[in-house]
């Protein structure tokens, strides 16, 4: 059901939603792996029902992407810290490539999209549930680096992919919170929605 006034962005029925979180020193070879790795995941069943047999190409389930920056939280005491993550203009940039190469790497129609930067109520209805954090390898480096880099405390994109057995659901309101959430929808699909 669509909260009262809202406007619907974005809606999938059986497939993966992808909470994207952008990091600061994520790249092109992040995100093609990110892509790769979404598309070609086994967490779907067989014709036998075997389970973890199936990526989402293979059934033609569809893909729900959602931005999500507190995906880079990095906790100070008791209190979320977000300057790990990607500013926003530099990571809208980097999602919308996301997306163009998911698009690219599967079938367009298939790969939906909630709106960046918005407040958005995501409704995911969970298949299982099943939750699975992907996150980019380490690039290889010098051993002579290595200290360096760990003082650095380089951190790589992180996805959460849900499989829901119906999609997401998204409000537009300004992104003046710190803290977008992802919550369990009821029965219904998962859609998106946006106030006028």
């Amino acid at each position: 059901s669509s909260p009262v006034g809202g406007e619907q962005i974005s809606s999938i029925g059986r497939g993966l939603c992808v909470l994207l979180g952008i990091s600061l020193e994520d790249t092109q070879r992040e995100l093609e792996h990110m892509v790769r790795k979404i598309l070609n995941l086994r967490v779907f069943e067989d014709e036998s029902g075997k389970h973890w047999s199936k990526s989402v190409m293979d059934k033609q389930y569809e893909v729900l992407c959602v931005s999500q920056f507190t995906l880079q939280c990095i906790l100070k005491g008791n209190k979320p810290d977000y300057h790990m993550a990607m500013p926003t203009e530099q990571a809208e940039c980097f999602y919308n490539n996301f997306l163009e190469q998911l698009r690219k790497a599967y079938k367009p129609e298939l790969i939906k999209d909630g709106k960046f930067g918005a407040y958005m109520q995501v409704h995911i209805q969970n298949d299982g549930p099943v939750t699975i954090e992907l996150e980019s390898p380490a690039a290889t480096v010098d051993p002579k680096q290595l200290t360096k880099l760990e003082k650095q405390q380089q951190r790589k994109e992180k996805t959460r992919t849900k499989v829901p057995s119906e999609s997401s659901r998204e409000r537009n309101v300004p992104r003046n919170k710190d803290d977008p959430s992802a919550s369990s929808g009821a029965e219904g699909d998962v859609s998106s929605e946006r106030e006028p």
